[in-house]
């Protein structure tokens, strides 16, 4: 069967699957959901018969315009607990009714909320505050501010007295802090704040009281002074300093009754606590009544659930299976795109001819067949091609041999020739000798250039590194240019210190000698400086050939080191060279495990640099001519 007609009745499986689960997990939900709304819906109910407790409360404190939301929170309440029995909407939902088993817990909340509504009825028509302890608390908040005007007032009196009136003074400040203190608790009381109010307020009573007696010096027994300072022998204050402390004492005997009376009664009255006691009790009933309802719903809610788990886990079964054979099934289709990847592994480790044993007449079998005529095509192409690389590189090695030979005697006579060991020559003879003799030089390196190229395409350029002196290396190859250099009026500056490294002194001078002798075709006559700087890391040196001549096209710098490149590509171009002494270049430092590279700027000058690094390279095979090719 074909992998694509495989893959759509998978699809078509997964589909309906998928439809299946889906079809289900909705309908489980849609019928949980309205189940938990209706049980949130009967958990309002609770918050409900806190909002009656709070409204009725309001009412009885004087809030008439709260009449009308306790009447609709009653009616909505009534409305939910039929709604839960028989069936309807809330608040434009539909309400699942409670299952007929829990009728009776029904029952009960019904029961519970009838007694709880009469008992809020209650507590609206019940006063809710103690005449006696609200004018105490007014007379209190009224006339309390004159005491505290008049305890300053004997502050200030006592003030102007001498230091043996020291203690008055600190009876004086405490005295109106307690004062002041209560004003604050019977202003609490007035908002309603008793917890711990009046015991406070007792105590600053009690404060007040004492220092007032000790200062007009009276007796404090029958005081409690547990609290406060033991009884002290006072000297008897002027008259004349004691007119506002004759003041305050009959104002604070009349402030002083209406404080007992809020230190031992509650704000509110007795009817009224009583009935909100009897409403808290019942409101308690109430929502327990309600607890047991929800408790009970859930419980049946669960057991339906268990049905429900029941039903998932055996769809979720079946899942499984089914997902189980569509992986055997793509496992089986895709099993041979294994063989084809290692095929194709090994035809990029070069490995070629290997053929895949598939013969299913499918996509992949399709695929597999190709791959084998591929692998044949490759095999075959790869021979021919070391045929023709071997042929090339044996008419590379034989032409440049070829050449080669009749350059040695081509040279030697024109030296003979020239030293006139064989006889005088004449001026015009001597200068076409000097042709012959330099064109001889230039095609022996071109010859050896490209015999360098191959070495390097091959892997076989040898490198013999000793540990040397760089600086030595360096001096060999400036002062083989030196003649040069002088000819054409051009400096040659070495900063370079002496730095041993492992290296090849031959190779390394090839190098520099070659970036020199750019540098020299570079630079203006006369005005030309050539500067080799060397610089020194724990990890590499790196030696610059800089000079000031015309410089490099940015745009032509990134093929500086391709084969055969030249900067000047036209017929009459002033500079020859082969366009390789840059490729040797950096092969050779590649070879020292470094790189080079170069910073140009036109009519500046340009630098080349490059790295020798300071820890061996491991030795690198010679290529074959296949991988080569």
């Amino acid at each position: 069967m074909k992998i694509t007609i495989k893959t759509y009745i998978l699809i078509g499986i997964v589909i309906a699957t998928a439809s299946i689960n889906l079809f289900l997990v909705y309908s489980i939900q849609q019928a949980g959901t309205a189940e938990s709304l209706s049980i949130i819906r009967a958990g309002d109910l609770k918050v409900s018969a806190e909002t009656v407790s709070g409204l009725a409360t309001s009412i009885a404190s004087g809030n008439d315009q709260d009449r009308e939301k306790l009447k609709n929170v009653i009616q909505n309440f009534e409305h939910s607990l039929d709604v839960l029995k028989n069936g309807g909407t809330i608040r434009g939902q539909a309400v699942v009714t409670i299952p007929s088993i829990l009728s009776n817990q029904h029952e009960q909340v019904t029961s519970s909320w009838t007694s709880y509504k009469e008992s809020a009825t209650t507590v609206q028509v019940t006063s809710v505050f103690d005449k006696n302890v609200i004018n105490a608390l007014n007379y209190v908040l009224e006339r309390n501010g004159e005491v505290i005007v008049l305890t300053d007032a004997v502050i200030q009196d006592l003030s102007n007295l001498d230091r043996s009136f020291r203690r008055h003074q600190e009876l004086a400040v405490e005295m109106q802090e307690h004062a002041k203190g209560i004003s604050r608790q019977t202003l609490l009381l007035s908002i309603g704040e008793e917890e711990g109010v009046q015991k406070i307020l007792r105590n600053d009573r009690l404060g007040l009281e004492v220092d007032l007696r000790k200062l007009v010096g009276a007796s404090i027994s029958g005081i409690v002074v547990d609290l406060f300072h033991s009884p002290e022998e006072l000297q008897e204050i002027p008259r004349e300093n004691s007119n506002a402390l004759k003041q305050l004492e009959p104002l604070w005997e009349s402030v002083q009754l209406r404080v007992k009376t809020l230190e031992e009664n509650s704000l509110l009255s007795p009817e009224f606590q009583t009935a909100r006691q009897d409403l808290d009790i019942k409101k308690t009933i109430l929502t327990n009544n309600v607890d047991v309802l929800l408790d009970s719903w859930n419980d049946e809610l669960n057991q339906g659930k268990s049905q429900e788990r029941l039903i998932i886990q055996i769809v979720s079964a079946v899942d499984i299976a089914i997902f189980l054979v569509i992986i055997i099934v793509i496992r089986r289709s895709l099993n041979p795109l294994k063989l084809i990847t290692q095929g194709l592994s090994q035809v990029k480790d070069g490995v070629y001819g290997e053929k895949i044993d598939y013969s299913a007449k499918d996509e992949v079998g399709e695929l597999a067949e190709s791959f084998n005529i591929m692998s044949d095509t490759i095999k075959q192409k790869t021979e021919e091609v070391e045929k023709t690389g071997k042929a090339k590189d044996e008419f590379l090695a034989m032409i440049t041999h070829e050449l080669k030979t009749p350059l040695v005697p081509i040279q030697g006579y024109s030296d003979i020739l020239l030293s006139e060991h064989l006889g005088k020559i004449n001026p015009e003879q001597k200068e076409r000798l000097t042709i012959i003799k330099s064109s001889a030089a230039s095609l022996s390196n071109l010859i050896s250039d490209l015999l360098d190229t191959q070495k390097l395409d091959l892997g076989e350029l040898k490198m013999s590194k000793t540990d040397g002196s760089l600086k030595t290396t360096i001096d060999n190859a400036v002062e083989s240019l030196k003649l040069q250099a002088a000819e054409k009026k051009v400096k040659i500056i070495s900063e370079s210190p002496d730095v041993t490294v492992s290296h090849d002194s031959e190779r390394i001078t090839q190098v520099l000698t070659n970036l020199i002798k750019n540098s020299l075709t570079a630079v203006k006559s006369e005005t030309g400086i050539i500067t080799i700087i060397v610089q020194d890391s724990p990890s590499e040196i790196i030696v610059n050939v800089k000079d000031n001549g015309s410089g490099i096209p940015h745009d032509k710098q990134k093929d500086v080191f391709k084969k055969f490149y030249q900067l000047d590509t036209t017929l009459t171009r002033e500079r020859g060279g082969t366009g390789l002494g840059l490729v040797i270049c950096k092969g050779i430092i590649e070879k020292h495990g470094g790189k080079i590279w170069l910073e140009s700027t036109l009519d500046v000058g340009t630098t080349f640099s490059f790295s020798i690094s300071k820890t061996p390279s491991p030795t690198v095979p010679p290529k074959s001519n296949i991988n080569n090719k």
